[in-house]
């Protein structure tokens, strides 16, 4: 009898852990917290988008203008925009849940966790609000403009600011645990792999700290000022910057594994979308480049009509990037080829966010825009 329960508590284990995985797994894919989707800022979608897109719907604010990228949960997106409001916008059909109103405007994206709402204002403060109602819980006021998303340590919220500083804060209370300055603005998201975090600086460095005191554990010069946000896989950290070169840099020898700079390159103002097969970049010389991550070599070129300052986002088969001209692209991963494009009015700086088949951005001329699949 002892075996028979045994048996039956294992049985019980295995199928408990199993349903545990796949609700995460379901979760993962309705979710888009942050930035670039995950803590390692990597870019790449868990979830897929059909073949075919169509503008399920737009939210347009008048006179208004948007940077930063969206941050879905719970069939709710939410977004803030350069007039000094943060929006929370039904997913399903756009309609707006709540707004917040402050004086100063959003150029970061807001970052989502355990029903709370993330987000710093051009004006250096930084905002906790609930996520079912858009009411404040706390507010933290850093020294100048804030550009980076947050991201998330344990019980702790993490932000950079242009008084270049990154902070650590109780995110339940606001109160400061740690702070950490380098020698220049910090405009780049600061991106997480296990105990450590990573700032790309305008000072020229690659900063490696320790996420429990906020201690210096490495620096890497990389040429030149960026504020972009770098992205992780496995030991190697991938970024551009505002000289024109793009890194990859082996974060646990805190050395340069390789650079890339492309022909006709200008500054990376694109956060990369990066994984083992192919680390993906937008730039500001109207180009998508396409490198092998293990070497730098560049797979594929594609050429658009604008600038790129958006961030691509990998999803499945396919790189989804805005330009500064308003275009959408849908380009085939393996080859660079263009298979879908949309045209929206005004230009794209925000980067896309997917959900399980949704794909969300904002222009710089005040309007969200939902593409998916209609329902016949």
């Amino acid at each position: 009898m002892q075996n028979h329960r045994c048996c039956f508590l294992c049985l019980f284990a295995v199928a408990t852990s199993l349903l545990s995985d796949n609700t995460k797994a379901e979760s993962i894919e309705k979710a888009w917290p942050l930035f670039r989707g995950n803590s390692h800022a990597t870019g790449v979608a868990s979830a897929q988008l059909p073949t075919s897109l169509s503008l399920l719907w737009k939210f347009e604010v008048k006179d208004g203008a948007f940077e930063g990228t969206a941050a879905i949960a719970g069939d709710v997106a939410f977004i803030g925009d350069l007039d000094g409001t943060v929006y929370a916008l039904d997913l399903k059909s756009g309609a707006k849940k709540w707004e917040y109103k402050t004086e100063a405007g959003f150029i970061a994206s807001p970052a989502i966790r355990d029903g709370f709402v993330f987000i710093g204002d051009y004006d250096g403060r930084f905002y906790c609000l609930d996520a079912a109602e858009g009411t404040l819980q706390w507010g933290f006021d850093t020294g100048a403009e804030i550009d980076s998303c947050a991201n998330f340590y344990q019980g702790n919220v993490l932000v950079g600011s242009q008084d270049a500083t990154l902070y650590c804060l109780d995110a339940k209370s606001g109160k400061l645990v740690w702070k950490h300055t380098i020698d220049d603005q910090i405009r780049c998201s600061p991106t997480i792999v296990e105990d450590r975090v990573f700032l790309a600086g305008c000072d020229g460095k690659l900063h490696i700290l320790d996420l429990k005191e906020g201690k210096d554990i490495a620096q890497v010069e990389i040429g030149g000022p960026t504020g972009v946000t770098p992205a992780v896989v496995g030991d190697f950290v991938y970024f551009g910057t505002e000289g024109g070169e793009f890194l990859c840099i082996n974060w646990k020898e805190a050395s340069v594994a390789w650079t890339f700079a492309g022909k006709t390159s200008t500054s990376y103002r694109s956060s990369a979308a990066a994984s083992n097969e192919q680390v993906i970049v937008g730039s500001r010389a109207k180009r998508v480049h396409s490198l092998n991550p293990k070497t730098g070599e560049e797979l594929w070129t594609f050429a658009a009509k604008q600038r790129i300052d958006s961030s691509p986002v990998i999803v499945g088969e396919r790189v989804y990037v805005g330009a500064a001209d308003g275009r959408l692209y849908g380009l085939n991963r393996t080859s660079g080829e263009m298979e879908w494009e949309y045209e929206a009015k005004g230009g794209f700086t925000s980067s896309p966010a997917v959900v399980d088949g949704k794909l969300v951005i904002a222009s710089d001329e005040g309007v969200v825009y939902c593409f998916g699949k209609k329902e016949e």
